[in-house]
């Protein structure tokens, strides 16, 4: 009913539907994850060329443990973001739905208050757990020769001991500003093409459309949102190894570890050493990785929500 508040228990339901969506979505794709972070990362001298060398590399040299490094780190990170994220997306659309519902009659949002909605909850929940994300960067970058950091905790101790504690936050700006595209996107073009599906065949319940059609709605929105924010994630990547030596033998400068003095630095120096195209490093394994982890994303959270009778859907 319009207006009704869900419960706490509700909420909970909610929060662990995105959680193991987000956990599921991510280690499926996790060898990948950690190619695009290593090609993002390394300067003109590539030890990374393409999905399929990078991949066997990363297997010969360390293995498929290496192959899946730094996913439990971002598990830990991914879990709580991906949890926010949906239940604030979902807390947004209501109170928008039920505003525009009182006075217009009409609760259904548009493409550009999906969008909208969408934006908020990235920027919300990817501030909420960046530190983790930074840490995660760095586990996900050092390789078997260079070992500096033993774990989470370690790493987050010797970052803040090493570099200071505003140091967890680095390439916070251009992670915000890339995010608003990127998770604005992801939802506003899903909802959409599901709504639009829904009307043209007649469909009163989203429940309706398969777990197949809703992938493959799920991939053209992921697809579309990384494209658009491809590049501040990278400025993120390389801002996040700024300074540090663990990354030296993937990105070096007359010898030394490269530092940046802050986002407009890190795009400017990118382009002006490497080219255009540096920024969009490690775009294609990214398509690969983010097409099947959105799709999955959506679908889990959906169909989590269903198994646990959680009466509120995302479309709602």
């Amino acid at each position: 009913m319009p207006g009704t508040r869900p419960s706490f228990a509700s909420l909970c339901k909610s929060l662990v539907a995105g959680g193991v969506a987000g956990g599921l979505s991510r280690t499926a794709v996790a060898p990948l994850e950690r190619l695009k972070i290593l090609m993002q990362v390394q300067g003109n001298e590539k030890i990374y060329r393409g999905v399929w060398q990078g991949l066997v590399h990363m297997a010969r040299t360390e293995g498929v443990r290496g192959m899946m490094k730094g996913n439990w780190t971002n598990c830990v990170r991914i879990i709580p973001n991906s949890a926010v994220k949906f239940l604030t997306y979902e807390q947004l659309s209501r109170e928008m739905s039920d505003h525009y519902r009182s006075t217009t009659g009409s609760g259904e949002l548009t493409p550009t208050l999906r969008l909208l909605a969408g934006a908020c909850a990235g920027i919300i929940a990817m501030s909420a757990t960046y530190p983790l994300d930074m840490v995660r960067g760095r586990l996900t970058v050092q390789e078997g020769r260079n070992q500096q950091y033993r774990g989470i905790v370690h790493a987050t101790r010797m970052i803040v001991s090493q570099e200071g504690p505003l140091a967890l936050y680095r390439g916070w700006l251009p992670s915000v500003i890339g995010v608003v595209p990127y998770v604005g996107l992801n939802f506003a073009v899903y909802e959409t093409l599901k709504a639009g599906l829904m009307k043209q065949y007649g469909m009163r319940d989203e429940r309706e459309l398969s777990i197949v059609t809703r992938l493959g709605c799920g991939a053209m929105a992921g697809s579309m949102g990384q494209t658009v924010a491809y590049p501040f994630d990278v400025a993120r990547r390389r801002l996040q190894m700024s300074g540090w030596q663990g990354a030296k033998d993937l990105h070096s400068h007359a010898g030394d570890v490269v530092v940046y003095r802050g986002m407009v630095d890190c795009f400017v120096r990118t382009v002006r050493e490497e080219g255009v195209q540096a920024l969009f490093k490690g775009l294609w394994p990214n398509y690969l990785k983010v097409v099947p982890s959105i799709a999955i994303a959506f679908v889990t959270y959906e169909q989590m929500k269903e198994w646990m009778g959680v009466e509120f859907r995302i479309a709602e």
